[in-house]
């Protein structure tokens, strides 16, 4: 793909679109790019694009400036449909994502994990499985590192883990992924996608461009999953679970109370020992399971797969414990910005849960949440724009009844005045953090000092 001399129109100013911005300069492009936010609410990006001699517009999409380019590169934030950029498809002008920029100059393979909820973990244990196999990896995507800053720079590698969303997917022409691993499919970003089914069409593309030397990792008991897997050209290697004693699987992972039978034909076949870990809850064997055998199939060992995992630790803001005060547990579940997620924290717990969550509704009915929150949580305390709306969905669910805080804080200190010995105080948001808080990240940081702040 040839970019020099050719005039470039990067939309969206922040880490992906600088990156982006940065690769096309050195390859010889002429660079503009456009963000509809005011310089005032960009930081130091603005600085940092004006250092690289490029050009700036500002405060809105100019159409124009769209019509004109030879190629348009969307940032995962932007969505792809609006109507500026469909005028500039019907005008015969390529758009496309980083991740699919970027995936034109790489040539070692890549694995690409989807998925609505895991996906970072198990992007981060295949890079660690990989690599405590001997492998020279590369671990980014939406998971922090862009795609586009090792593009035409691979060659000192073996191979790609990239943790990919929808977003990045739904601008994808050719990306191709050697192992594509799709973790599960629930209802997420409805404020962006026209219903769940165009989500779901959105997350199964990882598996579109692969031949028949390809390996596609999926839940085959999910049927949300399965539906979208029909078409799938390279080996399957399902995931599921099932007792130790109907054997091993022909082809894929068996996932047992003890450990993961894993099978790739003519490959590997072997145990992957569930003794040592230090990640919680059934949905985190699946994650195992999905990451051992993505790793396998990338060319990993056994040996490494195993000392990865038995190392790895639950990333920050995912069912994180923070502290036990008075054998009360306090658990940092920021990331659960859906409604799957917070069932899936749930089913961690065996004792009662005092479960925060709120923050601004991505279209979500919070409804689906009543049996568990039932079944599972002492109390719940509601938060930001959307806690009338869980309290008037779930109010009544918990034993102890359900009530609004004004903020974070109060939240917390409710919880704890709630909670007894034994129960464990849980933020699982089943939110965005933007109405109260710049990320998840930030929400949950503030939940750590909180806590730590309680005596």
């Amino acid at each position: 793909m040839e970019l020099s001399a050719r005039h470039i129109v990067v939309v969206g100013l922040a880490r992906s679109g600088l990156a982006v911005a940065r690769f096309l300069k050195e390859s010889g492009a002429q660079v503009t790019i456009t963000d509809r936010a005011a310089k005032a609410d960009l930081g130091g990006f603005v600085d940092q694009a004006l250092a690289l001699d490029i050009d700036l517009e500002l405060g809105g999409h100019q159409e124009a400036t769209i019509q004109s380019a030879d190629l348009v590169v969307v940032s995962p934030g932007v969505p792809h449909t609006l109507p500026v950029f469909q005028a500039a498809r019907n005008r015969g002008i390529e758009l496309i994502g980083e991740m699919e920029l970027a995936s034109r100059f790489i040539r070692k393979p890549i694995v690409a994990v989807t998925g609505t909820n895991g996906k970072t973990t198990v992007t981060e244990l295949v890079g660690r499985m990989l690599a405590e196999s001997g492998k020279k990896v590369f671990v980014g995507g939406n998971i922090g590192n862009p795609l586009v800053e090792i593009a035409g720079k691979d060659a000192g590698l073996d191979v790609i883990v990239a943790e990919v969303s929808s977003f990045q997917l739904d601008t994808m022409a050719t990306f191709h992924a050697h192992v594509a691993v799709l973790l599960n499919i629930t209802p997420d970003h409805l404020d962006r996608y026209t219903d769940f089914e165009a989500y779901g069409r959105s997350k199964s593309r990882v598996f579109e461009n692969q031949g028949v030397s390809d390996f596609a990792i999926y839940p085959v008991d999910d049927p949300r999953v399965r539906k979208y897997c029909q078409g799938i050209a390279g080996g399957r290697l399902p995931f599921y679970s099932r007792s130790a004693h109907e054997g091993p699987p022909t082809s894929g992972a068996v996932i047992t109370s003890s450990q993961i039978v894993v099978t790739i034909p003519d490959k590997v076949e072997g145990i992957i020992d569930l003794g040592r870990t230090g990640l919680a809850g059934p949905h985190n064997m699946e994650n195992i399971a999905a990451a051992g055998l993505a790793a396998l199939a990338a060319g990993g060992t056994l040996e490494g797969v195993q000392s990865a995992l038995d190392a790895f630790q639950a990333l920050p803001h995912r069912i994180e414990t923070v502290r036990t005060l008075r054998r009360i547990r306090f658990v940092n579940d920021s990331k659960a910005t859906n409604v799957d997620a917070v069932i899936r924290a749930l089913e961690c717990f065996d004792g009662p849960v005092v479960l925060i969550m709120g923050g601004r509704n991505k279209g979500y009915d919070f409804t689906t949440l009543r049996d568990p929150v039932q079944r599972r949580v002492k109390k719940l305390i509601a938060i930001g724009e959307s806690a009338d709306e869980i309290l008037n969905a779930l109010g009544r669910a918990p034993a102890g009844g359900g009530e609004k805080a004004a903020d974070l804080e109060q939240a917390v200190l409710r919880a704890y005045e709630s909670a007894s010995a034994g129960d464990t105080v849980l933020l699982s948001p089943a939110c965005a953090s933007f109405d109260m808080f710049a990320s998840y990240a930030e929400r949950g940081d503030r939940f750590r000092r909180l806590v730590e702040g309680l005596s």
